[in-house]
């Protein structure tokens, strides 16, 4: 059994969560306990980076629903980043693609909560 190792880093945009492994039920409830401990304030984006993930079952699946869910409490936003194809299938499927934006990177997910950021702001102006 292959299991899951993540990483959490500050980026200007807020936090980047990286997955890599396996997330099925047995690491699961370990990226729910690190995702809760992870502090986000409003207009944050919560990244999470799966360009490392190999596999993913119903339990990653619920453990995305966790982070949007901890990331709209703290009045954040939520973006997917590297989703592998067989993940981003099943998210198509439930309809989760609808409320978890997905980027080909990390990087990507932040430049573009960049450039929103800053047209929000020069309306307000």
């Amino acid at each position: 059994m292959t299991g899951l190792t993540s990483t959490v880093r500050g980026v200007d945009s807020g936090v980047v969560f990286e997955l890599a492994g396996r997330l099925d039920h047995h690491t699961a409830p370990e990226v729910r306990r690190t995702l809760a401990d992870i502090p986000l304030t409003a207009g944050q984006l919560l990244i999470i980076d799966l360009s490392g993930l190999t596999f993913c079952d119903s339990s990653g699946i619920a453990a995305f629903v966790a982070a949007r869910n901890h990331a709209t409490a703290a009045n954040a936003t939520i973006a997917m980043a590297a989703v592998p194809a067989q993940v981003a299938r099943v998210l198509r499927l439930i309809g989760l693609d609808r409320v978890l934006s997905a980027y080909p990177t990390a990087q990507a997910a932040s430049e573009e909560w960049t450039r929103t950021a800053h047209r929000h702001r020069d309306h307000r102006q």
